[in-house]
């Protein structure tokens, strides 16, 4: 077998930029190149090639890292200079938790508030101590600008002694239990208030639809104050709140009569009924404060 001219073919290298390519033809033959070990020898190239590029690219992945763990530990450093820890870093536990739980609470609702009607409204839960001068305390009372002297009280358990006209039936027939009066005057007016007390709200406010305008109340006198209403005629008002029922009677301490001219009279009347109204509901109120703080 002839190798032609120089001996047997070298062996080609493609990285050898001297070496030469093998050929498959004689001595002075015109040969073509071997294409099979040219393509052969070119992906063995490229291959070379695609494990310098990947290895190149880790060493700089390697470089960016160390880049930033350096620039890390120096930022830590300015913080040791202005005072920090010399040599700690925060655990990871110490680190805020992007994926924490958001704490969740159970839903609460305050209990309702109590009523302070419902504490005036029954014998039963209206508890607290009652007198003239437990709800009308005091010398004077003023409202607004204008003052009443507070003068006589009584408390009786017959309500229909205290009682005058077609009124002492209509609390004898709802079983009044007590009957509450006081008197105010300003200058020769004098208003006597008086406060039947039942057992039951629903007791109250039928004496109050049973009275009629001659169900009135025993004007009160003493104590510095003429007799007043007794043969004049006098302004009279009827109300209920929860288990009270309550009366005014206005009129002069001169003895003449009430009338619709005399809107100082009827002024005074409504102020008293208004601070009665006013009283028994801040009863009310105080139980049902004192029983929500038990």
């Amino acid at each position: 077998m002839s190798y032609g001219q120089g001996g047997p073919p070298s062996q080609w290298d493609p990285w050898k930029p001297q070496s030469q390519q093998p050929w498959n033809g004689g001595v002075g033959s015109s040969q073509s190149p071997d294409w099979a070990a040219l393509a052969e020898a070119s992906e063995t190239r490229h291959k070379r090639r695609r494990l310098l590029f990947i290895g190149g690219g880790a060493i700089a992945t390697v470089a960016i890292g160390t880049a930033v763990a350096v620039a890390v530990v120096s930022a830590n450093g300015d913080n040791r200079a202005a005072g920090g820890p010399s040599s700690q870093l925060p655990a990871t536990a110490d680190l805020p938790s992007p994926t924490g739980t958001v704490p969740s609470f159970a839903p609460t609702s305050a209990p309702p508030p109590l009523d302070p009607k419902d504490f005036i409204s029954s014998a039963k839960k209206d508890r607290a101590p009652l007198g003239p001068d437990v709800l009308f305390p005091g010398t004077q009372l003023t409202m607004g600008e204008t003052v009443y002297k507070k003068g006589p009280t009584a408390d009786t358990r017959d309500c229909a002694s205290a009682a005058k006209a077609t009124l002492p039936k209509v609390l004898t027939d709802n079983d009044c239990s007590r009957l509450l009066r006081v008197t105010y005057t300003r200058d020769d007016i004098a208003v006597t208030v008086g406060v039947a007390v039942f057992d039951t709200e629903a007791q109250a406010a039928e004496a109050k639809r049973q009275a009629d305008t001659k169900s009135i109340i025993k004007s009160l006198a003493g104590g510095g104050v003429k007799e007043f209403c007794d043969g004049a005629i006098c302004r009279s008002t009827t109300n209920s709140y929860g288990r009270y029922a309550y009366f005014t009677l206005s009129g002069f301490t001169s003895a003449k009569d009430v009338t619709e001219q005399d809107k100082t009279v009827f002024t005074t009347g409504n102020d008293l009924a208004e601070f009665t109204f006013r009283q028994i509901r801040r009863r009310g109120e105080a139980q049902a404060s004192a029983a929500a703080n038990e």
